[in-house]
Parts: structure tokens; C-alpha cells; sequence
């Protein structure tokens, strides 16, 4: 069956379906099984060191597929310049790019001129109706469901969804809460018109930076393995919970502040336990879903599964 929509379209893709940026894990070799896979697979630029290094990752995509993917900039509160990474996605002609955190304009602009697609991820509907302002192609909605930095509203990906397919005229991609065939079609229930998975990916065989042990915690967790630190300095985000979130939590309870948290959240910590299994030094991010992942598949095989899903829930309702 056809899953040819605005966003298949935009990106040109077979199935609507867009890998997250995953900071620290999103590298060629995932993202290149995703875009073969009929999906957008994308990098994270702002995990490399340097603009040389995301230029040799990009490399390394091309040399694995002749599918368009995409690259992921987290430009945060706390991150570095950005314009150089984004330079080179501009020299490397890069299909796609996609801007999670922090406000979009400045990178919109840099790209604004050349054939390079725009997707943006909001957590409100406000947001989205800036991000078509600014002139995105489209916007990804992140329901609290999700894993890694949400809204602050505490808003479901099944509210969520709908009030910001009604809010905008460019196409709304879902994600939150989605990692399977089930998901995916209720998305496009919603209005939406392509989903973003990020956890889900995390659990699969190309994602071979992702610690044994990570991978583990997201097949032995259910709904209630996840929490949200960093309420306390108005950058919610859902993790793993383990002994390292814990004592974070217990830290914000007198709401500290950055500084005093800054070494507990940081990107050294999160790589502790997503490069080496270190629960009680550092944290993983991880949406609900993770109740819902019993696997470790090949990208191909986790696109097959859900595809046939959504194909037999098709069959149903055309009965």
C-alpha cells in the first residue's frame, strides 16, 4: 500500500518516517540504514567536534545510500555557535536539515537560499504557527510522551497532534509515544503526515554506539522506567530512570540551578551511560515507548514490521 503524503513528497521518500536527532548516537551508520529503509535517516551535528567531523559523517551517508537524509542541529540554552556545522550542511548540499531547541530564525536564514528542506521541532502550538512564519517546510510536534527535551506543558502527542494540524497549512509530522505500525497509523488519524521516532531507533542493530546496557534497559522497562529531570530550570526532559536521574531529582527538589546541576546533566554524563553502561554516573534519554520495545531488529526489519502493521490495520478499516 501507498503512505504517500506531503511529507514523502517534501523529503522524497518512500514512507513518511523520520529518525530523531539522538545526540551522541545518530551517526552514517543509522542514518544510512533508515533512508535505505524508505525513511529519512539524519545525523547529529552538534555531537561531533568539529565541522571537519560532521563533513566525514556526512561522507560516510553518501557512501551508504543515494536516499535523501537529513542533519539534526540541537542548537540549546547551553550549546555552542552553530553557523559553522550549519555551513557545512549548506557546502555538502545536504538534503535536509532539521532544528530541535532554541530559537530556528538565524538557521532558517542561513539556509534559506539554497535547496535544502526545513523541518522544526516544537512542543506547542504557538511554536508551530512561528515556525511557519519563519518559513519551515514543516514542523515535527513532540507530545510529552517523548524521550529526550519536551515542552513545558506537559501536553499528550494525542491532543497535541490535531491542535496543530489545525494551527498550520504545512504538513505536521508526529512523534512522542510512537514505535510501531499502531502508532504510526493513529498519527495520520490525527491529521499528521509522517511521524518521528527516536527511542524506538535507539533499540535497533545499526545503532551500535548505544551501550549493551542501554539497549537492555529499554527492552526490560515498561511506561513507568522513564522520568522528566530538569523541570527546575524550565528545560523539561524524559530519561531512563535509574540511580544517576534519581539523585538529579533529588538535587531539583530545592532547585538549585544550573550550576549546580550542570554536571549532572551534561553531555559527559549522558555519554557515561550510553557509552559505557554507568548507570549510577550518568543518564540515557528515553521516551514512554519503551514499554512497548521487546526487540532488537535491523532498521529493514523494524520498517518491514511496521509497514505490514500498518498495511493490515489499513484492511480493517476498509472492511
Amino acid at each position: 500500500m501507498s503512505y504517500q503524503t506531503r511529507v514523502t513528497d517534501l523529503l522524497g521518500i518512500q514512507y513518511p518516517i523520520i529518525q530523531g536527532g539522538l545526540a551522541y548516537l545518530a551517526y552514517a551508520e543509522l542514518a544510512a540504514a533508515v533512508s535505505n529503509s524508505g525513511g529519512l535517516g539524519q545525523i547529529t551535528a552538534m555531537s561531533l567536534d568539529s565541522p571537519e567531523k560532521l563533513r566525514e559523517e556526512i561522507h560516510k551517508v553518501k557512501q551508504n545510500t543515494d536516499q535523501p537524509f537529513g542533519v539534526n542541529y540541537a542548537i540549546g540554552q547551553h550549546g555552542r555557535p552553530f553557523e559553522d556545522m550549519v555551513q557545512v550542511a549548506i557546502d555538502e548540499e545536504v538534503p535536509v536539515i532539521s532544528v530541535t531547541g532554541g530559537n530556528p530564525k538565524p538557521v532558517l536564514e542561513m539556509v534559506k537560499d539554497h535547496n535544502i528542506k526545513t523541518l522544526i521541532l516544537v512542543a506547542a502550538k504557538r511554536q508551530a504557527v512561528k515556525a511557519e512564519e519563519l518559513g519551515a517546510d514543516a514542523v515535527m510536534v513532540v507530545g510529552q510522551e517523548g524521550g529526550g527535551h519536551l515542552g513545558r506543558g506537559d501536553i499528550g502527542t494525542f491532543v497535541l497532534t490535531p491542535q496543530v494540524v489545525d494551527a498550520v497549512n504545512i504538513p505536521v509530522i508526529a512523534s512522542g509515544g510512537i514505535g510501531d505500525g499502531r502508532g504510526f497509523m493513529a498519527a495520520l488519524a490525527l491529521g499528521a503526515e509522517g511521524i518521528e521516532m527516536g527511542t524506538r531507533f535507539i533499540a535497533t542493530k545499526e545503532c551500535k554506539h548505544a551501550h549493551e546496557a542501554y539497549q537492555q534497559a529499554l527492552l526490560e522497562g515498561d511506561e513507568q522506567s522513564t522520568v522528566v529531570i530538569k523541570r527546575t530550570l524550565g528545560t523539561p526532559a524524559r530519561a531512563i530512570k535509574n540511580p544517576w536521574t534519581d539523585k538529579i531529582l533529588e538535587l531539583e527538589k530545592d532547585a538549585p540551578g544550573y550550576d549546580v546541576l550542570k554536571s549532572y546533566i551534561s553531555g559527559e554524563a549522558n555519554k557515561r551511560y550510553i557509552y559505557e553502561g554507568q548507570d549510577d554516573q550518568g543518564f540515557g534519554w528515553a521516551g514512554q515507548i519503551l514499554g512497548r520495545i521487546n526487540d532488537i531488529p535491523s532498521v529493514a526489519e523494524l520498517f518491514n514490521r511496521m509497514i505490514q502493521e500498518a498495511d493490515d490495520i489499513r484492511s480493517k478499516w476498509s472492511t
